[in-house]
């Protein structure tokens, strides 16, 4: 939970570098708090809660993924490829699931190491 919140006190931070672990328990609680309000908007009859809830989170998931792209070395502009139906979703996956690079890079310092 913790990474989660530390995403969320990053909302537009689109510089500096994410770790796998971040992104991905950022990705993980994301999708958990998306079908509880899916489940709420059913079980309600509200019908918006999970368009909030996906409006609030837009911006902190698209900055968490660009940090991360910054850990391998990638310009944040690689997000873009995710628009490629189907082969740009394959490159994203492959891209946050590599490692970050060991050393500082032009991105900043090695997020492992602090």
């Amino acid at each position: 939970m913790n990474w989660y919140l530390s995403v969320l006190k990053k909302y537009v931070t689109f510089s500096g570098r994410a770790r796998r672990t971040e992104y991905w328990m950022f990705t993980l609680f994301n999708i958990i708090f998306s079908i509880v309000a899916g489940v709420l908007d059913v079980v309600l009859g509200l019908g918006f809660i999970n368009l909030i809830y996906t409006l609030a989170v837009l911006l902190p998931a698209i900055a968490v993924g660009v940090r991360r792209l910054h850990d391998t070395d990638r310009s944040g502009w690689w997000m873009l490829i995710g628009l490629i139906p189907l082969i740009g979703a394959i490159v994203l996956l492959v891209f946050f699931c590599l490692e970050g690079e060991k050393q500082e890079n032009r991105f900043g310092a090695d997020p492992k190491a602090a």
